[in-house]
């Protein structure tokens, strides 16, 4: 079991997984913070004398005074090759780009995902994958490195690297009517369903997209999920249904 103390914040399912992996590789938190609405106990966190913090899509932005709390502050799991892609959505935003994926090691500051880089790492993927499957690839790969960073950083053998802040890109908050297909061209359509398959899912009118591909350079829907109804094929619909 290693004996760094650390204090893990996350709530979603990249979270679970980092910290799921971390776990089997004998990296134990001494507190985990799962909910992101519940408001942070400074006291609790002090009294443990924790080492440092580890977040991984956490939802919420930290306080500086929990950030500088441990001896070797606050470190953030970030799935994407920063200064590229800060913010809340960057798997989503990598596939509706095209950025290359990776994932970041890097210490909090104010600034969100602008603070010094401790090591990142590109992950090559094989094409058309979807959210969920990259979301898992990139925790783990995350916390692969987490794990290799964290004993090097209490024992002093790494520093942190200042980002080039003018090469940054920004993603922002999703909202449904992102997930809208029915005015982009095919190949944007096709990357919406890949990155909004968890949510909020791509659509067109009413229709639910949860499955479609190119076909000589035009964008083919595979599967939907009408109004009140399951999953079905889409030739399967069109039997029944016109659409626009």
């Amino acid at each position: 079991m290693n004996r760094i103390k650390f204090v893990f914040f996350g709530s979603s399912e990249f979270s679970n997984i980092v910290l799921n992996t971390l776990k089997e590789n004998g990296f134990e938190p001494v507190l985990s913070v799962t909910n992101a609405k519940k408001p942070l106990n400074r006291a609790e966190l002090e009294s443990l004398g924790a080492d440092v913090f580890i977040v991984a899509s956490f939802g919420k932005i930290l306080p500086d005074w929990l950030i500088y709390m441990p001896k070797f502050k606050t470190l953030n799991v970030h799935p994407s090759l920063l200064p590229k892609l800060r913010g809340p959505s960057p798997i989503q935003g990598a596939i509706l780009s095209g950025e290359r994926m990776g994932v970041t090691i890097q210490q909090i500051n104010e600034r969100v995902d602008a603070g010094p880089i401790l090591t990142q790492k590109e992950v090559v993927l094989e094409q058309n994958l979807g959210y969920r499957e990259i979301e898992k690839i990139l925790a783990h790969e995350g916390a692969l490195l987490l794990k290799e960073i964290l004993t090097k950083l209490v024992n002093g053998d790494v520093q942190g690297v200042e980002q080039d802040h003018s090469e940054a890109t920004y993603t922002k908050m999703i909202t449904k009517n992102d997930a809208d297909v029915s005015n982009d061209t095919d190949d944007v359509a096709l990357r919406k369903v890949r990155a909004y398959e968890v949510w909020p899912r791509a659509r067109k009118g009413d229709l639910i997209i949860t499955k479609a591909h190119i076909e000589d350079g035009k964008f083919v829907i595979d599967r939907i999920i009408p109004p009140g109804k399951k999953e079905m094929d889409f030739k399967d619909y069109l039997r029944g249904n016109k659409i626009d």
